[in-house]
């Protein structure tokens, strides 16, 4: 339970050392994009380049070369996917989330925070988080497509961009903001 013998921790060491060096050689050769996590299909990719290097590692059944297989099926894959994507406005729909406006100039878009299940108190977090103690001068707060918020302030951006992101128009299902930040 506590030892198996030094022949299993040298496995585990050779694997390792050569698994890693064939998963940057992969990464490196596929581009900046693959560990980029821009929406939920990178990160899923992600998951599942680190859970193939994992079991690489750990399983006695999965040898290197099966590893490394693993590894340039799903960067082949994810590749494939981004490049379609580009392409086709279909496909960009279905592995690609759109921005969703969640605040606007006073205005907590209640309709849309339900849907993405995203409480009050996590927009006042993203605020504190930016370095913010109320809601003044804030325009906007997007929940983007990797899942990251972002804060807009009032002299950011023109009205008609803040709008255009999700087609949800402010003052449609809002609610007013009642309750102070902190």
């Amino acid at each position: 339970m506590f030892y198996n013998g030094w022949e299993e921790i040298f496995r585990v060491f050779v694997l390792g050392v050569l698994g890693y060096v064939a998963l940057v050689v992969v990464l490196r050769a596929s581009g900046k994009r693959t560990l980029s996590a821009m929406n939920m299909f990178d990160f899923i990719a992600t998951v599942a380049i680190g859970s193939t290097f994992a079991s690489l590692i750990l399983s006695k059944e999965t040898a290197l070369a099966t590893g490394v297989a693993a590894f340039s099926t799903i960067v082949l894959m994810q590749y494939i996917v981004a490049w379609l994507s580009v392409r086709s406005e279909f496909l960009l729909e279905l592995v690609k989330a759109r921005p969703t406006l969640l605040y606007y100039r006073g205005d907590f878009l209640t309709k849309e925070m339900r849907r993405k299940r995203i409480p009050m108190q996590e927009l006042h977090y993203v605020l504190r988080q930016n370095g913010f103690t109320s809601f003044d001068g804030i325009r906007a707060i997007v929940l983007e497509t990797n899942g990251k918020f972002s804060v807009v302030l009032e002299e950011d951006t023109p009205k008609e961009n803040v709008i255009s992101l999700t087609g949800v128009r402010p003052n449609e299902k809002t609610a007013r903001r009642e309750t102070p930040l902190i």
